[in-house]
């Protein structure tokens, strides 16, 4: 295999075994399923939850830890599975990660305990975690030209989009007519037609078996993870626990400190840190990441508060977010389309700007009616879809082909992180302002101080406590969505001065001024 380089300084394999057009476009729609239902689990829960959290008496602490699960563990694990692609194939992981996932949809659809349910979650992310880097590497490897690549990728970053948003109305509507478990169950067939299709489509692996798989790396890095994840969600809470607090701040700085030191000895390492120099690898990255955030907060309040508080059912309130995704759709795939006319610049820093106004119009909306809500969450979309689907362009477009698997991991470490920080950080900022701020009246039930879903489940909950509970809920809901219009506006002045120099008609990816 030789390589050429493109107008914009790309490495572009020119491979004679080249998958043919109709081939290459069955392959983007298969490992876009496998795309789909990767990011559908991460969000069909937010819409669940309730049901989840009643159905298996889990406390509010084990509800969060059924979300997080996945995608912490998957985060942990995605940097070591894009090297292990880069070295066996990405054919292979995907295949395997598939099967993976099938298997333990089916544990946790018949999950007996909150703790059986939250293992059979770490299983799916092993299989997503094998999945997903492959998924990004197969559309590098198998689309040559560069536009029509934009345009794949761009696909590839709409799908994750459709799939988060996509989630709480496919749990909600499988909750109207079928029991919990069909949540996961869902997920088998949809994984035994990818597998079969993939068998047929998938180009044939090409190892690289120069490349080192570093299993204590790996381990490091979700050693790091789990430590900040336990970090941010003790510093959300009302009464924190200081031993624990200390424990994990400590963890999570020796754990980085250590994983940082072995990759800069490493010949090959997981994560080459020298990348980030590349101020479009950067900026795609923090983007990803932002944009996952403030979705996933999104997400997760808007589904809480209006089943908590207004009485939506699960499916009304995963249709009410889905908007976001409406909204998303047009931007992301003409993001792809004109990133070449447009430039990076405008798309992800001027994206994320969209998206902070579209939330502090969604903040304004709550005194004047629902749909003024739509409109701020199909203006938040609309922002959102743009810097989310060149984001990923800028990050895999700006690594080697030999090393796609590890920008790939990259690239989706920076969406599950965005969503775990958004579940542990802003979940748990929900039940503390709460705490904090609910004033119930005198021979209230004193569970009902606890949180929303103990208010309304507490024996002796009359028409007062309800009232100075949703009080409190609506102040909660309200900082979270504060948070998420911050983050997005600084995330948006902050890429917008790294891709100063990304503007119309500059560089879309940049890889020889990288290297």
């Amino acid at each position: 295999m030789v390589e050429t380089m493109t107008t914009t300084g790309m490495p572009v394999a020119q491979d004679p075994t080249a998958l043919g057009r109709g081939r290459r476009w069955t392959l983007l729609v298969t490992v876009g399923t496998g795309l789909l239902l990767i990011t559908l689990d991460n969000s069909i829960l937010y819409t669940a939850l309730p049901t989840l959290t009643r159905e298996l008496n889990a406390s509010w602490s084990e509800s969060l830890w059924i979300i997080n699960a996945y995608p912490l563990v998957m985060t942990g694990l995605l940097l070591g599975a894009g090297t292990l692609g880069d070295r066996l194939g990405h054919r292979r992981m995907f295949l395997a990660g598939l099967i993976v996932f099938g298997l333990a949809s089916f544990m946790a659809a018949t999950a007996p305990t909150p703790e059986v349910l939250i293992a059979a979650r770490g299983l799916l992310a092993v299989g997503a975690a094998a999945m997903m880097p492959a998924t990004l590497a197969l559309i590098r490897v198998s689309f040559t030209d560069e536009r029509e690549r934009n345009i794949a990728i761009s696909v590839w970053g709409s799908l994750s989009v459709v799939g988060g948003a996509l989630g709480p109305i496919v749990g909600g509507a499988l909750l109207e007519h079928f029991a919990w478990g069909s949540i996961f169950l869902v997920n088998v067939p949809v994984v035994l037609v990818a597998a079969v299709v993939g068998v047929a489509v998938a180009p044939t692996d090409d190892p690289h078996p120069d490349v080192r798989w570093d299993f204590i790396s790996s381990v490091q890095a979700l050693v790091t993870l789990v430590g900040l994840t336990v970090l941010i969600k003790e510093v959300a809470k009302a009464e924190r626990d200081g031993t624990l607090l200390a424990a994990a701040a400590l963890t999570t700085v020796v754990a980085w400190w250590v994983f940082v030191r072995r990759q800069r000895r490493l010949p090959f390492p997981l994560l080459d840190l020298t990348i980030f120099r590349n101020a479009a690898f950067a900026s795609g990255v923090l983007a990803a990441t932002i944009a996952m955030f403030a979705m996933g907060g999104l997400q997760l309040a808007t589904t809480q508060r209006f089943q908590l508080v207004a009485g939506f059912t699960p499916l009304e309130s995963g249709m009410l977010v889905a908007a976001i995704a409406l909204g998303s759709l047009p931007s992301s795939l003409l993001g792809g389309m004109f990133l070449h006319v447009i430039g990076l610049r405008v798309l992800i820093g001027g994206g994320l700007g969209v998206g902070a106004a579209g939330v502090a119009w969604t903040i304004v909306s709550l005194q004047h009616g629902l749909l003024w809500l739509l409109g701020g969450l199909l203006v938040t979309g609309f922002g959102l879809g743009a810097a989310m689907s060149v984001a990923s362009t800028a990050i895999i477009g700006n690594a080697p082909a030999k090393r796609a698997g590890m920008a790939s991991s990259v690239e989706e470490v920076s969406y599950e992180f965005g969503s775990l920080a958004a579940v542990a950080l802003l979940g748990s900022l929900l039940t503390t302002v709460y705490t904090l701020t609910v004033r119930l009246p005198e021979g209230a039930p004193p569970e009902a101080a606890r949180s929303m879903t103990d208010a309304l489940t507490a024996e002796g909950t009359g028409p007062e406590v309800l009232d100075a509970a949703f009080r409190a809920f609506g102040n909660s809901y309200f900082v979270v969505m504060v948070v998420c219009a911050g983050v997005l506006a600084v995330g948006s002045v902050v890429t917008t001065v790294l891709l100063r120099h990304y503007g119309p008609g500059s560089q879309s990816s940049a890889y020889g001024s990288a290297h």
